[in-house]
């Protein structure tokens, strides 16, 4: 097997890799519903009342654009920044 063989091989094979393990975090939020986080290894989803949902928009936040959550010993944090493919981590 050449050289250029071998790198295209690797380089493919990174390549799905990392779009795998990137893509596997990707969440698909319904609107309308309620995405409720109460412990380590407890999610839950529903769909509120109208007047549960009303009461929900008064105090809800925005979560602002390029914000990373991520698990640390079971707690649940959020930053400021973005991943990029290979996992690599930049502070806006």
């Amino acid at each position: 097997m050449t050289t250029l063989s071998k790198t295209l091989i690797a380089t493919a094979a990174f390549a799905i890799t990392a779009t795998s393990a990137f893509s596997q975090a990707t969440w698909d939020f319904k609107a309308r519903m309620a995405y409720v986080y109460s412990g380590p290894g407890k999610m839950s989803a529903m769909a509120p009342a109208e007047k549960n949902h009303d009461a929900m928009m008064k105090n809800a936040k925005k979560v602002p654009d390029n914000t990373v959550f991520f698990m640390d010993k079971g707690t649940l944090y959020s930053t400021s920044g973005r991943l990029d493919p290979t996992g690599n981590f930049y502070v806006n």
